[in-house]
């Protein structure tokens, strides 16, 4: 019989997981209820079929795929589910949550009687392209039954440890990645406000290129994305607390996630700081503004 998986929610990831899915033969469910036209329309073009609470917690697997700050909401919302499903899904907290966060997702779902595995996803949502890096991570006593997906189109590396192993090593490459991209655009802002943007750019490009190329990139690309990262940030600041001075620094990046995602919605100062920013990122432009000045 055909495995039945559940995914909530069908964001960009959640839908891209359960396009994949449903192309490898799986009958793929998720919830509908509340979201956008926008979120309707990707969950259809997807092949996922909108289902009630028990519905969901009748299948064999169940992938929470949300905001991080959303985790704990979604596992508290379906426990009633969970509790009356005859036949126990395996729960898949797939989000962007510190360890003790996961743990404590795993003490609500498995009261109900659910199996659970930690994971974590590195990398795009999966695209049409089979070869996308998308990576699931997996710890957790069950997390070996949660593999068998490998053999429906995901990448899937089982953690040799306990629940929060997947969680952990997630705060630690997104802490990587996020935190440096909050870095690099704290360092562009801070060298365009003193007016030596220009200068700071210049010695980049010749002393450390890579690493400009990929701020170049990176930074612009969070704009849309900055809402999603404030409380991932503050989760990696919880992970990092035991580290001198590594709650400060990531509760300081979600501070400044906080800010651009003021500057995406408009407001006018944080959106001279998104101007600033853009302009570091995009240096001919910027260039041929000023020279036509």
């Amino acid at each position: 019989m055909s495995l039945r998986v559940a995914i909530i929610a069908p964001g960009e990831m959640g839908s891209g997981v359960g396009r994949r899915l449903v192309q490898h033969g799986l009958t793929v469910l998720t919830s509908l209820a509340g979201r956008s036209a926008m979120s309707v329309e990707r969950a259809t073009r997807a092949g996922l079929a909108d289902a009630p609470d028990d519905d969901l917690a009748a299948c064999d697997m169940l992938l929470s795929i949300v905001p991080p700050k959303d985790a704990v909401g979604l596992a508290e919302r379906l426990r009633p589910a969970l509790e009356r499903a005859a036949r126990k899904p395996l729960y898949v907290d797939c989000n962007a949550v510190a360890p003790g966060t996961a743990q404590r997702i795993a003490e609500i779902v498995t009261a109900t009687g659910a199996g659970f595995v930690d994971a974590g996803i590195i990398g795009p949502p999966p695209a049409d392209n089979p070869r996308a890096a998308t990576r699931f991570y997996a710890s957790g006593d069950a997390a070996a039954a949660f593999a068998a997906l490998s053999a429906h189109g995901l990448t899937i590396r089982v953690l040799d440890g306990p629940v929060g192993a997947a969680s952990a090593l997630k705060m630690s490459y997104a802490g990587l990645t996020k935190g440096f991209t909050a870095l690099g655009a704290a360092m562009m802002l801070g060298a365009s406000q003193a007016g030596v943007g220009d200068a700071l750019r210049q010695e980049l490009s010749e002393s450390q290129p890579h690493f400009l190329a990929f701020l170049q990139k990176a930074v612009p690309g969070m704009f849309p994305k900055a809402y999603r990262w404030i409380a991932e940030m503050e989760e990696i600041a919880a992970f990092a607390s035991d580290a001198p001075g590594g709650g400060d620094m990531y509760r300081g990046a979600a501070d400044l996630y906080r800010h651009i995602t003021a500057g995406v919605a408009g407001e006018p100062d944080a959106q001279r700081d998104l101007a600033a920013l853009r302009e570091f990122c995009a240096p001919a432009a910027g260039a041929t503004a000023r020279k036509h000045a």
